[in-house]
């Protein structure tokens, strides 16, 4: 009988020793895989009490804590920029783009090692339009060796592939060393809906990727900075419906604003409806004074 509890008992302690052992072997798995996102304190909390634990896998829980530490900062730092990013997309702001030029393109070129590069630019809302210009370029320069492009449009005329669009193209170039440059040229100006196009006619000396970088980069600023430049305020339309007695509140209030007044007409019922284009961050302010100054008297229409 008591053989039989005494085998019983070194059972129980060579179960209980396995389950040990089995369990520090996954936690020490666990650690070095997954730990890295495990709250310091949590971590800390859950082994503190086990000071076998803490003193053989020290290495270990202070490389863990160090990479939570440094993926904390970075998830922080992307949340940072995502939070910047959404408020850039959606709250509009004053926009700088090339003045728009009767659909010819502005041009400048340099000689870089007996190649000649020549930079194309001018205003561009959309990608379907961008295109058009491109093709263009490519009729009139058929000889070219390369016809490298950048294009930034930050929707100032909203439209598919006319909002937050970035593209760049390296035509052959080593991947990086003709588009990006370009592209970079253009944000580095400070522009929107753009597009720069340079068109290279080899002169028989390889310039190598830092030499085809600095070259495209240089024929894109030459262009950019040589052309004239605007600055696009969004605007805000209002459409509103209001007896004919109020339209010289109307046209008080949109004056007040700035806003220019159009599309006048009249309703089945006899109303005024007139359009109204101001600054978008004056547009909410527009209603209100309208809303004031006819007593409510107006409708909205969009």
């Amino acid at each position: 009988m008591y053989i039989v509890r005494l085998h019983l008992s070194v059972i129980a302690v060579m179960s209980v020793a396995i389950l040990v052992q089995t369990t520090n072997a996954m936690m020490q798995r666990l650690m070095s895989q997954h730990f890295a996102f495990v709250p310091n304190h949590l971590f800390c909390k859950s082994f503190a009490s086990s000071t076998a634990f803490m003193t053989t896998h020290r290495y270990q829980r202070h490389s863990c804590i160090h990479i939570n530490q440094s993926l904390h900062r970075l998830f922080t730092s992307h949340s940072r920029q995502t939070s910047r990013l959404n408020s850039s997309t959606t709250s509009k702001e004053p926009l700088k783009t090339l003045l728009p030029n009767s659909n010819e393109l502005y041009s400048e070129e340099e000689i870089v090692k007996k190649s000649r590069f020549i930079g194309l630019a001018t205003h561009c809302t959309s990608w379907e339009e961008a295109q058009v210009y491109l093709e263009q370029v490519r009729k009139e320069h058929p000889k070219s060796r390369h016809v490298c492009f950048g294009f930034v449009s930050g929707g100032i005329d909203v439209g598919e592939g006319g909002v937050g669009t970035e593209r760049c193209s390296d035509d052959g170039e080593p991947t990086g060393t003709a588009g990006v440059p370009i592209l970079g040229s253009i944000k580095g100006e400070g522009l929107s809906d753009t597009l720069c196009i340079v068109v290279r006619y080899f002169g028989g000396v390889k310039l190598g990727a830092g030499g085809l970088i600095r070259a495209y980069g240089s024929a894109a600023r030459l262009v950019l900075r040589s052309a004239p430049t605007e600055i696009h305020i969004p605007k805000s339309t209002i459409r509103i419906s209001t007896r004919t007695a109020n339209s010289g509140a109307i046209y008080a209030s949109a004056a007040k604003y700035g806003g220019i007044t159009g599309g006048e007409s009249f309703n089945d019922r006899g109303e005024l409806e007139v359009t109204i284009t101001c600054d978008e961050v004056d547009g909410e302010k527009l209603k209100d004074e309208i809303v004031d100054a006819t007593r409510g008297g107006v409708m909205f229409l969009k």
